[in-house]
């Protein structure tokens, strides 16, 4: 599976596509949706799914436009399945003091599911700590974290659903992965998950 990072987006956030056989998925569309469809329609791919890591407004800045585009639905764990139509929950009112909000999303995800891109298997982690329904997704080789686990650092507990203890325990979840996954974190560069866990565990 090919995963191509659509950065720069607003905030400093990663937005990655994934790429299988004529297939493709967007994760956490922050970057502009013109851009995401471009790449989408260059390539030649069929975009078949838009996935959360979670409901933060650095990570779905775009959502509704590129659902709107596309016609494609969002999947959400369902932790965090009303952190996107809730400013405060999402927030976008803690920083900014004013109100923003998206569409709810039309599919929930849970740990373990399994979703299919071009034949190959993306496997949903549920991860909590950095919020309530953060996710990782597994797809072969590579582990896009979200926020959950970055290069070196691991995201804030302090905004809504947070939890340091969780996320701690989502860290030792992760541990039982290979070393030597790629991770593809939702703000900053690629690093080894082993290489990343080290600094904590």
């Amino acid at each position: 599976m090919e995963i191509v990072n659509l950065f720069p987006g607003s905030f400093a956030s990663n937005c990655y596509l994934l790429l299988s056989h004529g297939e493709a998925a967007v994760i956490d569309p922050s970057a502009n949706a013109r851009v995401i469809l471009d790449e989408i329609g260059r390539r030649g791919v069929k975009l078949q799914y838009i996935l959360l890591t979670h409901g933060h407004f650095d990570h779905i800045l775009t959502l509704d436009e590129l659902r709107d585009a596309s016609g494609v639905p969002a999947y959400i764990h369902s932790g965090d399945a009303d952190i996107v139509t809730d400013a405060q929950k999402n927030a976008f009112r803690y920083f900014f003091g004013t109100s923003r909000a998206w569409r709810p999303c039309e599919c929930t995800l849970s740990d373990g599911d399994e979703l299919t891109l071009g034949g190959e298997s993306i496997r949903v982690l549920h991860t909590p700590g950095h919020s309530l329904g953060s996710v990782c997704f597994l797809c072969g080789n590579d582990l896009i974290t979200g926020d959950t686990l970055f290069d070196g650092n691991v995201g804030r507990t302090d905004l809504f659903g947070g939890d340091a203890a969780s996320l701690f325990s989502s860290l030792q979840k992760l541990s039982a992965l290979p070393r030597e996954l790629t991770i593809y974190p939702g703000h900053g560069d690629t690093a080894r998950l082993g290489a990343s866990l080290d600094v904590f565990l």
